[in-house]
């Protein structure tokens, strides 16, 4: 995939394990922190924060020009991590706390985070740290390796070039706006180095390169190799909310006829889906969605359908399918 989106919500397991479970055989909440130190991944951002394979990750950095913007208080803060986490190999946030107690600033949503945490995420994303691990779903720090840059402005649209192709074929099929807003958007927070018109070239070099189609006054964009063929088996999904097939919510919309929301940081009372509510796939449909908990050892599900339930009983069977595979992959 060369990527999987990250999110710390287990409602009844992380984003990227509920991604994964569908397309790695035999796969449990919890293997990719399991087996991270043995693969060729690395934690960072790409389209958002995420896992990704080494390959992709180091077409981004460095990421210097950013550093530049460092007020001189704040680059003697990250030199003096940054010889602490030196000294020690690996760092746990807490071990940080102790030894610097910078105080606390004001996350993205609104909580308070500590200092050297939200220092440590910062470092991380310049290229001066790398995730090394996970201690009951902590981050653990160590120092990362350096990277060059481009050599010419050949060697750089090639990276830019392979950062797309990279995150158009995971989300593809896009539309013109899907396209854009993926190439210059989401990947100008990876790579801000490039922010601007590098990327809006890239854009322009990528529509030349893709497959397309017009239908219904929408342009779809692909890459070449790839032949769209309708293969809809009988089979029922529950979908991670950050799942490929799910993330353009614009496209979900086109495709099914209604709109999908994630509604965690929602406020209760304003929920229509609920808190953590995963698309329910059928055959080549998205018709409901189901929250899934567990209480008392045992998986509990509701679902809600957007139109009538189907009533086939291959259906019937094929959501118990999918319900047993969900408590194996949770171990109940």
């Amino acid at each position: 995939m060369t990527y999987v989106q990250a999110d710390p919500i287990r409602a009844p397991a992380r984003a990227q394990d509920l991604v994964l479970r569908h397309r790695v055989r035999g796969y449990r909440a919890g293997d990719l922190e399991r087996a991270y130190a043995s693969l060729e991944v690395e934690e960072d951002f790409f389209v958002v924060y995420g896992f990704v394979s080494r390959s992709v990750q180091v077409l981004m950095h460095p990421r210097s020009r950013f550093r530049s913007t460092w007020s001189p208080s704040l680059k003697k803060r990250a030199a003096d991590l940054l010889a602490f986490v030196r000294e020690r190999g690996v760092v746990h946030p807490r071990d940080v706390d102790r030894h610097f107690d910078h105080g606390s600033v004001t996350n993205y949503w609104g909580g308070s985070s500590s200092a050297t945490t939200h220092l440590l995420e910062r470092m991380q994303h310049r290229g001066m740290l790398r995730v090394v691990g996970r201690e009951n779903g902590i981050r653990l720090y160590g120092v990362a390796d350096p990277r060059s840059a481009p050599a010419d402005r050949a060697t750089r649209h090639e990276r830019i070039d392979r950062l797309v192709d990279a995150a158009v074929r995971l989300y593809a099929p896009l539309t013109s706006r899907g396209l854009s807003h993926l190439v210059v958007t989401r990947l100008g927070h990876a790579v801000p180095q490039w922010r601007g018109p590098e990327l809006k070239h890239a854009l322009a070099r990528a529509k030349k390169r893709l497959a397309r189609v017009k239908s219904e006054s929408r342009e779809w964009f692909w890459p070449a190799d790839e032949t769209p063929a309708a293969t809809a088996t009988d089979q029922v999904r529950l979908l991670a909310p950050f799942d490929p097939l799910v993330w353009d919510r614009d496209r979900f919309e086109i495709f099914w006829g209604w709109a999908y929301r994630f509604e965690a940081y929602t406020p209760a009372a304003k929920r229509k889906l609920g808190y953590y509510a995963l698309p329910l796939l059928w055959r080549d449909r998205v018709i409901g969605w189901g929250n899934l908990a567990v209480k008392n050892g045992k998986l509990d599900a509701k679902l809600g359908y957007v139109g009538t339930r189907p009533r086939e009983r291959t259906f019937k069977n094929e959501l118990e399918s999918e319900l047993e595979r969900m408590r194996g992959f949770l171990d109940l």
